[in-house]
Parts: C-alpha cells; structure tokens; sequence
C-alpha cells in the first residue's frame, strides 16, 4: 500500500496503528484479548502512514508473522483460528450474560459473534509447521 501524503492523515494512521499494537502487546500477556486482530489494523495503518514502522512490525519477531502470512493470502492456523473463535465465544458471552441488558441487543451481539466466527472459520488455514525431529 501507498503511504497517504496528508500529513495530518500519516499521523492518526501512526496513532492508531501504535494503539493497536500496543492492544496486541497487551494480547500476549492476557489471553482474553486477542491479539491477531490488532496486529493486523496496526499493520494496515503503519502500512498507510510509514514504510520504516510497515518494515519494522514486518521485521518484528513477535508479530511479523502474521503480517508477513496475512498479505500473502496464507491464512491462520488450526490453533490461531481455535484460540481466535474461542475468544469471541468467551468474550462475548461474558458481555451478553453481564453486561448487555435489552433483549434486541443481545440478539445482535450472538448475531455478531457467529458471524465472526464464520468469516474466521472460512479464511484460509495455513498448515502448521512441522517439528523437526
């Protein structure tokens, strides 16, 4: 993707995209929160506000990847889409059963939350590495 030239535009794309790594870094530490996600928006908009950030995430031991996987159109694995479904179920459980109060909203949280699980379920799985023996 092309860098945007708005100078204003470049630095709300390095905003969001620090903010969503950071919610990444977070993921790692606290398996409630996803981490996938994230990386892939903080990628998109480092990919859209700076080339040295793009490389660096790109580069990056912890998240690179993803990235690197994601744009080559090889999808997740079995495991990545299992924890990622997981965590919806859980997530969104917890904020229907104790959050959510009006009945119609907690119609479209399920509705929202099976949907993401189809469009995860349906994206491509990478085969997982195999171990050496």
């Amino acid at each position: 993707m092309a860098v945007v030239k708005s100078r204003t535009l470049r630095t709300l794309y390095i905003v969001l995209g620090s903010f969503f790594l950071g919610l990444a870094f977070v993921g790692v530490v606290l398996p409630i929160i996803p981490t996938v996600g994230p990386v892939l928006l903080a990628a998109f908009f480092f990919s859209r506000s700076s080339e040295r950030f793009d490389q660096w995430l790109i580069d990056n031991r912890l998240f690179g990847g993803i990235v690197r996987d994601w744009r080559a159109g090889l999808g997740f694995t079995v495991r990545a889409k299992t924890i990622a479904i997981a965590a919806i179920a859980a997530t969104f459980t917890i904020s229907i059963v104790f959050v959510i109060d009006p009945a119609a909203l907690r119609v479209a949280m399920i509705a929202l939350a099976v949907a993401l699980a189809i469009y995860i379920a349906r994206l491509p799985t990478k085969q997982a590495e195999p171990v050496p023996v």
